[in-house]
């Protein structure tokens, strides 16, 4: 018999992308896919149970990384995917080419180099902040396999 070796293309770490929950258990600020992207919900509401279907549950909300408004409407009874979003903050050490130097702490000190400035008055902010030498944190948000700067906060001392 010959060895049977099996050749993995791809891996990950086991995390998916999305889980599927329940229409009518979404919430208002919680978060949910919308025409595939990621989203917080800022307006829900429901139907009453027409003569034959079911209640049905209107969603607007608004995309987390570009702020762009998006709809759907979906039976009560039927699952929706919701994302698997996380927040971490990082020290900002260097601005080189609109890309930002950042330090995370709870990865022993670990330096990433790949996330842009981001656009508009957020990353007028974080330029204002580093140009004036203020010790700061900026947040990031991860989800579907985007990351984006969303905020800033002073840095307390450690």
């Amino acid at each position: 018999m010959a060895d049977s070796e099996t050749d993995f293309q791809s891996g990950d770490s086991g995390a998916s992308r999305t889980y599927p929950l329940q229409c009518s258990s979404l919430k208002k600020n919680g978060f949910v896919m919308l025409k595939g992207r990621p989203c917080k919900i800022v307006e829900m509401s429901t139907s009453k149970t027409g003569k034959h279907g079911h209640a049905k549950v209107h969603l607007t909300g608004l995309d987390i990384f570009t702020q762009k408004k998006y709809e759907d409407i979906c039976p009560s009874t039927h699952n929706m995917d919701v994302p698997n979003i996380s927040r971490k903050d990082y020290q900002v050490l260097d601005i080189v080419d609109g890309y930002l130097s950042l330090m995370c702490f709870d990865n022993a000190g670990v330096v990433r180099d790949d996330l842009k400035l981001p656009d508009g008055d957020l990353g007028k902010e974080v330029e204002r902040k580093f140009k004036a030498e203020e010790q700061f944190l900026v947040t990031v948000l991860s989800a579907v396999d985007e990351e984006s700067v969303v905020g800033t906060k002073a840095m307390l001392n450690m």
